[in-house]
């Protein structure tokens, strides 16, 4: 990794671009019926986008997803201008403009969405491209029956519309045997069968490992990308991207009796050497993993004591001679990945990566 200067107090997460990389390819092998796209939004997973999107691009990626119109917006200059750039969030009222100015394609939910574009596409005298989103079962976002059903009585409402993919989103798929997921299949199928013939795209991460079943012309995947686990219970098929190290700030010796941190949640059973380290719930580390949680010093487990609070976090470093002021801890690595932070927190890789704030600082091995 690059270097980290000596003034750095605070924590700083380690983002391997090759890893990353690494994990998009495989990916890819994995689903031979068509490319494999990178999902970037929220800021890449919190790893930073603007890094790891151009990461992406160089190794040939052509295909990315984002949430909003202003990630997208960020990161069009900094794509190849082939890239398809899509905000699955939708064409929101207004700013379909913006969406034709700078190249960005749309994820069609709605009816009212599907008529604005095309209405955009009037008004332009040319197609524009789009993403339709079909609702398979997640009821979030996505054309739902109704809303198909008018579509299939009057196709010429897509007039002007050159529909890219159309495209659905998979509720379950990381329990392999969960019903839903062919129930999805079947859904999806029966959608496209209504609609005009375009290609289509299913998997996300965990998707991807279904196999056929979830086999299409575009695969989604995103938290697989950064190192997430999309097999739970198994081992994980996908490269270690990140690596969060926290400096130690302090150390201080206490007694038996003595308590640590808000509340006093944790009591000294014997004489101590108590780490205090530089991350707290401010920068994304979560409060839930309070006494629940070691760290690594030199591979070896340094247990989490006392309450995680706003910008501190303490550790027993009794047993770490070596743990002093300005030594680091690893929070996220080997013996620790983002995955077992997750599970000591009660929350999934997803949440853990993008909760990490702009307080941490990133450094970037180049792919």
């Amino acid at each position: 990794m690059t270097g980290m200067a000596d003034t750095t107090a605070g924590a700083v997460l380690e983002v391997d671009l090759g890893a990353i990389v690494a994990n998009w390819r495989a990916l890819g092998a994995r689903h031979p019926s068509g490319p494999v796209a990178g999902v970037v939004k929220a800021d890449a997973y919190g790893l930073g986008a603007a890094a790891v999107a151009p990461a992406l691009a160089d190794a040939g990626c052509r295909h990315f997803f984002v949430a909003l119109p202003d990630e997208a917006l960020a990161l069009r200059p900094i794509l190849p201008a082939e890239a398809m750039l899509a905000v699955l969030g939708g064409l929101f009222p207004g700013t379909e403009a913006a969406f034709l100015a700078h190249d960005i394609t749309p994820v069609l939910n709605t009816l009212a969405e599907i008529d604005s574009w095309a209405a955009a596409a009037r008004r332009a005298g040319r197609a524009l491209d789009a993403i339709l989103h079909v609702d398979t079962g997640m009821s979030r976002l996505g054309l739902d029956p109704p809303a198909l059903a008018a579509l299939r009585a009057d196709p010429g409402r897509l007039a002007g519309i050159a529909v890219r993919y159309v495209m659905t989103h998979l509720v379950s798929s990381e329990i392999p045997g969960d019903p839903i997921n062919a129930a999805q299949a079947r859904r999806f199928a029966a959608a496209c069968a209504g609609l005009p013939p375009a290609p289509r795209s299913l998997a996300n991460s965990s998707g991807i490992f279904l196999g056929g079943a979830a086999a299409s012309d575009l695969a989604r995947p995103g938290a697989a990308l950064y190192g997430v686990n999309p097999l739970p219970g198994q081992a994980s098929p996908m490269r270690a991207v990140v690596r969060l190290r926290a400096r130690v700030l302090a150390v201080r010796a206490i007694a038996p009796g003595d308590t640590v941190g808000y509340n006093a949640t944790f009591t000294a059973t014997r004489p101590s050497r108590i780490a205090t380290v530089a991350i707290g719930y401010a920068d994304g580390w979560r409060r839930a993993l309070s006494n629940r949680f070691s760290a690594r010093f030199d591979a070896a487990p340094v247990p989490l004591v006392g309450r995680v609070s706003m910008d501190l976090t303490t550790f027993d470093a009794t047993e770490h001679p070596g743990i002093v002021p300005g030594a680091w801890l690893d929070l996220i690595g080997p013996g620790c990945d983002v995955d077992d932070v997750a599970a000591a927190a009660g929350t999934n890789g997803y949440e853990v990566l993008t909760a990490l704030g702009a307080r941490v600082r990133r450094v970037y091995r180049p792919a």
